[in-house]
């Protein structure tokens, strides 16, 4: 059983794009948005996965993902999950020995941007970067599969800055 640990942050300025070491192109879509344990398949270049994940629980979930086919990919995509699918750059950026992925999303989620870290257990200490705003890993709105349902443009009051 995989455990996903990870922590969630808006972002108060770009001075994070002068240190991106990488970055790829996904889009995924949702067979299952239920916060229990949700389904969702994900394009990322040349490869694709299915990806189930528990519920949260403080900064923690069951997380199990598989490789799959591209072309079973693209079906399941277009066929089976909500749409419009959740499009965005992920770009990966270091910070004193921490990885940071910082989500720059598209399409009906543009504008916003997330910073995750993901770490080894819930009380793992690391260091703040200054570019990153206010903390938002407990805020329902900001996962991947609420923003398939309610997506980003559709909010009366967009709290990223």
């Amino acid at each position: 059983m995989g455990i996903e640990i990870e922590r969630k942050f808006l972002l108060k300025h770009a001075g994070w794009r002068q240190q991106i070491e990488s970055r790829k192109y996904l889009v995924q879509g949702y067979l299952s948005v239920n916060p229990e344990a949700t389904v969702r398949v994900r394009i990322a270049g040349d490869v694709a996965f299915l990806t189930l994940k528990g519920a949260r629980s403080n900064y923690s979930a069951t997380e199990f993902e598989y490789p799959i086919p591209l072309d079973d990919a693209h079906k399941i995509l277009t066929q089976m999950c909500l749409q419009p699918p959740v499009e965005k750059w992920r770009h990966i950026v270091k910070h004193q020995g921490h990885v940071w992925e910082i989500d720059e999303f598209l399409g009906s989620n543009a504008g916003l941007y997330v910073a995750e870290i993901e770490l080894a257990s819930p009380t793992a200490a690391f260091s703040l970067p200054d570019w990153l705003g206010g903390e938002v890993s407990h805020d329902s709105r900001y996962t991947n599969a609420s923003l398939a349902q309610c997506p980003y443009s559709t909010w009366e009051d967009h709290h990223a800055s």
